[in-house]
């Protein structure tokens, strides 16, 4: 019998967040981000199922992903989000028919140095105040009408004008209103096509939705804004993280549980034990009191995460038993949910580390 933790992944949830951001962005082409395995959920079967709800193209972060998507017979363009890393990748990108950032002058240079058989397409970043990576906006002038003159090395009309913000989730935020005129007065210089709103601007800065938009975690069924979604939004989760107490521990007053005895009884408990850890991937700073599902209802962590076992008190769930289902976070078979983003906070972190840190270990089970 198998060790009963799984990542089910509801591609139906998937597609249907892909919907959201289309509806909240008509007049834009909705790029879907899959970089670092699709947020944890496993890039190729996510990629089939967005290009069935109309994705146009992919986001990743490097070759490899690229290759990955290509050998799983994905056929719609590629955006390598962080450009190549090595003058040599160029024969790839030309080969696997790859679109590709330019954020440095080394990218340029060697770009530029190439000789493709048809001109590439490349979209390249302005700093506009992130300070990550990119260009200053006149350096990307600068740089941006070497790439327009470029003809026989650059497609000239998918030539775009990438962006990064920084504090996009932030209702209020000065910073964003920075970059966002930067960006602005640059497009209008320029006259150019531009992709600048990630999940949280598609979400809430609907002045943002240009040519391109490129929602990420989103579309997993999280939540990227500091407050809650606009009115009328509603985000699935994709991932659930499920498993099944293995044991149940019935324990007197002030008896310790876990490594370090951090938690103690504070009366007559019952203890059940889950087969889950930080070897699958669940953060071991989460904290005494954060919630699972059992049986669809919410028990809290008792002690310390282990690397394969977790504990919570289940003395308030006298039906729980061993077998019963456990969720970490997700939906649980009742329909009760537990936002990954909820798990974060009591993990001091955000739900994007939960999501890909699920480990290899963790069998995937794609659902419709």
């Amino acid at each position: 019998m198998a060790r009963p933790l799984v990542a089910d992944i509801d591609l139906k949830a998937l597609r249907h967040n892909y919907r959201v951001a289309s509806e909240l962005a008509p007049t834009s082409a909705n790029m879907a981000v899959i970089k670092a395995d699709a947020y944890g959920h496993g890039a190729a079967n996510c990629a089939r199922a967005l290009a069935e709800a109309g994705a146009p193209a992919f986001g990743v972060a490097s070759l490899e992903e690229a290759i990955a998507l290509r050998d799983a017979g994905i056929s719609q363009p590629i955006l390598l989000l962080e450009g190549i890393f090595d003058a040599g990748e160029l024969a790839r990108v030309e080969m696997l028919d790859l679109w590709q950032v330019v954020h440095s002058d080394w990218q340029l240079e060697a770009l530029l140095a190439y000789r493709p058989a048809r001109p590439l397409t490349v979209w390249l970043k302005l700093d506009s105040g992130m300070h990550r990576l990119g260009f200053t906006p006149e350096a990307f002038v600068v740089r941006w009408e070497r790439l327009a003159a470029a003809g026989t090395q650059v497609a000239t009309e998918g030539l775009h004008l990438i962006s990064h913000f920084a504090s996009a989730d932030q209702a209020r935020s000065v910073q964003f209103a920075a970059q966002w005129s930067t960006i602005e007065q640059v497009r209008d210089r320029l006259g150019c096509r531009i992709c600048v709103a990630n999940s949280p601007a598609t979400l809430a800065r609907p002045a943002t939705h240009a040519a391109w938009n490129r929602p990420g975690v989103m579309l997993y069924g999280s939540n990227p804004l500091d407050g809650a979604l606009p009115v009328g939004v509603s985000l699935d989760p994709v991932m659930t993280l499920r498993s099944r107490l293995i044991a149940v521990q019935t324990l007197e007053a002030d008896e310790p549980v876990g490594y370090g005895g951090r938690f103690r009884t504070a009366g007559p408990s019952r203890i059940g034990i889950v087969a889950a850890g930080y070897g699958d991937g669940y953060d071991r700073h989460a904290v005494d009191g954060t919630p699972v599902l059992v049986d669809g209802v919410r028990a809290p962590l008792a002690g310390r995460v282990s690397m394969d076992m977790l504990t919570v008190d289940i003395s308030h769930l006298p039906a729980a038993k061993v077998g019963s289902e456990v969720v970490l976070w997700g939906r649980s078979s009742t329909g009760s949910v537990l936002s990954v983003d909820e798990v974060a906070t009591h993990c001091d972190t955000i739900g994007y580390t939960l999501l890909t840190g699920v480990l290899p270990r963790v069998p995937r089970r794609f659902l419709e």
